[in-house]
């Protein structure tokens, strides 16, 4: 009995969705490494309510996805969400960027932008998190044995992201001058912005499912009712 041949290599949508992974976990990691830092030395939070808060916000990072990925799969598709969800990450990263720049002249407002960013970044983690994990495995046809070894190189950009981020941005942020955590902050948003560009860039031409459709739109039934509103069926 003939068997189907598995194809050697991997797709190189996989490739491009380790780099947008890779530059986001850079961005998340990044800027986790300086947080309490930053909210003991610069906003001179208490030692107690910064861990407090900072697991707090850990915490819901790990919650959101649930709705992130709810909406995803119903209605706007995974490709949507995660250039959403992207957009979003880095808008937090900027607004903390402000938070940074004017802790020590206007700490009032240098609050509010923090507690902004912080929420800021934990929705737009809801949605881009869930999502581009998911799409790996529709990049590959049922039972393809290359499946495994193609997660595994996609949790590799996981852990460079994770490597480089809290290198970099401790190196730039983190110097004993509160003033610099600003730094951190701008180099997280700027590796957002990188990984949203990639993807957005990219995805049309290789993020395909093995057949040559395109992996992650938006939900069938959601373009069917798109398509009645633009052309409504006379009833009789």
């Amino acid at each position: 009995m003939n068997q189907i041949a598995t194809p050697k290599g991997h797709p190189k949508g996989l490739y491009v969705l380790f780099a947008t992974e890779m530059w986001e976990r850079f961005n998340y990691y990044g800027m986790r490494a300086i947080l309490i830092y930053f909210m003991t030395d610069a906003l001179l939070f208490n030692y107690p309510f910064a861990s407090n808060l900072y697991g707090g916000y850990t915490g819901l990072v790990y919650l959101t996805p649930l709705v992130g990925g709810f909406i995803a799969d119903r209605y706007w598709g995974n490709r949507n969400s995660i250039i959403l969800g992207g957009l979003v990450m880095a808008l937090a990263e900027f607004i903390l960027f402000g938070c940074a720049s004017i802790y020590n002249s206007s700490p009032q407002i240098a609050s509010v932008l923090f507690y902004t960013g912080l929420g800021t970044m934990i929705v737009g983690n809801g949605f881009f998190k869930p999502n581009i994990s998911s799409m790996v495995g529709q990049l590959y046809p049922d039972q393809d044995k290359r499946l495994d070894a193609a997660y595994t190189v996609f949790y590799m950009g996981i852990n460079v992201g994770g490597m480089l981020g809290p290198f970099i941005c401790g190196l730039v942020g983190n110097t004993g001058n509160p003033a610099d955590f600003k730094w951190a902050f701008l180099a997280a948003g700027v590796g957002m912005l990188l990984s949203v560009i990639t993807f957005r860039a990219l995805k049309d031409k290789y993020i395909v499912s093995h057949t040559g459709a395109p992996v992650g739109e938006v939900p069938a039934h959601m373009k069917e009712s798109k398509h009645f509103l633009k052309n409504p069926v006379s009833i009789r």
